[in-house]
């Protein structure tokens, strides 16, 4: 939005681009979702990973390139992988495969299948 007459000259970034509710056809804003946008509107104060206040100094640092994701960083560092829990669970698995393979042999030798 942008308004007239203000008393200062910052700028809002909201992004608003995970608030929705999936649709079939389209996707729509809950009224939680309109109210946490108007709230943070009125409040017009950073919010982490959803609203920054910007100087009008830092607009002119990015050549007045006015691309919310500029301002508004909402990037979520992924966990870390445990490299060797996830190998130790793969050999654990690939054991207890390896052992029901082994016993479905059994029944099926039993049953006069197989070699």
């Amino acid at each position: 939005m942008f308004k007239k007459n203000k008393s200062d000259d910052t700028v809002l970034f909201i992004d608003a681009s995970n608030e929705f509710k999936s649709g079939k056809n389209q996707n729509q804003l809950t009224e939680d979702n309109i109210n946490k946008v108007i709230e943070t509107y009125k409040a017009r104060e950073s919010v982490d990973k959803y609203a920054y206040l910007a100087s009008f100094d830092e607009i002119a640092e990015n050549d007045f390139n006015l691309n919310i994701p500029r301002y508004v960083d909402t990037f979520e560092e992924e966990a870390e992988i445990d490299l060797d829990a996830v190998r130790t669970e793969r050999l654990e698995l690939k054991a207890e495969l390896d052992a029901l393979e082994a016993e479905m042999a059994g029944y099926l030798k039993e049953l006069g299948y197989g070699a």
